[in-house]
């Protein structure tokens, strides 16, 4: 974690890639924390996960989540909002699967939308919102 006593803080992991801009990966503010969209990048390095397997790149996806509310100190049972970019819709159920091993309920508010492209010709962005413990 960095930053210091202010309203807001950064949080980082080093088993995701570092933030390829003036973002942060995670930012805690009032008690949660907001995320930044996550790519299925393999952990501590920029290589892209699952080739063109949207469900494959899912899991890189949601281990990385994992990885990040951990460093932040919560963890999934504490997410309470998810937003899933895919490039094709096509590809929800198959996801919706994948992801609904991750949560328990009550699940998290969600939304899923197709987009036209992801950064690296990701198929699955996500970002969430978690309280924090």
């Amino acid at each position: 974690m960095t930053g210091s006593d202010k309203a807001m803080t950064a949080v980082t992991s080093a088993e995701l890639p570092a933030a390829a801009g003036p973002y942060s990966q995670a930012v805690r503010a009032g008690g949660l924390l907001f995320t930044s969209g996550l790519l299925p990048l393999r952990a501590g390095s920029d290589e892209l996960v699952g080739g063109a397997d949207t469900v494959a790149q899912a899991g890189q996806v949601l281990a990385n989540l994992e990885r990040l509310l951990a460093a932040a100190g919560t963890s999934m049972a504490r997410v309470v909002k998810v937003t899933v970019y895919l490039v094709d819709l096509k590809d929800f159920q198959a996801v919706n699967a994948l992801y609904a091993t991750h949560f328990t309920a009550p699940f998290p508010a969600r939304s899923c939308v197709q987009v036209a492209a992801l950064p690296k010709n990701a198929r699955i962005e996500l970002d969430a919102v978690a309280v924090l413990e």
